[in-house]
């Protein structure tokens, strides 16, 4: 097995070999390009990014700038998926993303490590683990996602946290190391924000046809 083929299976390699960084260089390239369009250049970002990413579904929008190891070579995104500011996105392996999450400003989602033996660090080895973020997850301003965590579905991530083990779907997690605060629940279909009631019918006579909205449960 080569420097290249170990950067999927969890092994210890070397970032470094020759043929990898030839390939990531082609890669920071077109980032470079993408962090270079104007605002107003919509559909050349969304050309970019289909070709910089391995896979990318419809609607999905990254505020420049964007950093990234392999400049998305590596990820994977739904439809729908947004990104504020500043995403960082250590994309060594994989990177998938569930439609209609979003991205606060500033968070770091990140496939890898290094060993703790100082020996083995001072040599520049590196392991890689995937990251998984399920379906219509919140990410706050500022996580952190470390190396083989996966989030559940709808789960929402407070501001700041660091993440370093799973999280299930339908909870809010928060803190560093991250941990579960609560389930999601009936709570938040009467509340948005602290004590800030949902009007549902306000809501629905704005909606836009194509999404269906829930409403408390009886």
């Amino acid at each position: 097995m080569n420097m290249k083929e170990k950067m999927h299976t969890g092994a210890l390699y070397l970032p470094t070999d020759p043929e990898i960084a030839a390939e990531q260089q082609v890669c920071l390239d077109r980032l470079y390009d993408y962090n270079h369009t104007r605002p107003t250049e919509a559909a050349r970002r969304a050309e970019l990014l289909r070709g910089m990413f391995a896979e990318i579904g419809e609607g999905c929008y990254i505020e420049p700038p964007l950093h990234a190891n392999w400049g998305g070579r590596f990820v994977r995104f739904g439809s729908h998926v947004y990104a504020n500011f500043g995403l960082t996105l250590v994309d060594d392996t994989a990177i998938e993303v569930g439609d209609c999450t979003m991205f606060g400003p500033h968070v770091i989602v990140a496939t890898a490590g290094h060993p703790i033996l100082p020996a083995l660090r001072e040599q520049a080895y590196q392991y890689n683990m995937p990251v998984r973020i399920g379906r219509n997850c919140w990410i706050g301003a500022g996580a952190v996602i470390l190396p083989g965590v996966t989030i559940g579905d709808n789960a929402v991530i407070g501001a700041g946290s660091v993440v370093t083990r799973d999280i299930p779907a339908d909870t809010v997690a928060v803190g560093n190391p991250c941990r579960v605060l609560r389930q999601i629940g009936p709570r938040d279909r009467e509340f948005y924000f602290r004590n800030r009631p949902i009007d549902w019918s306000a809501l629905e006579e704005a909606r836009p046809e194509k999404k269906t909205l829930e409403g408390p449960a009886s």
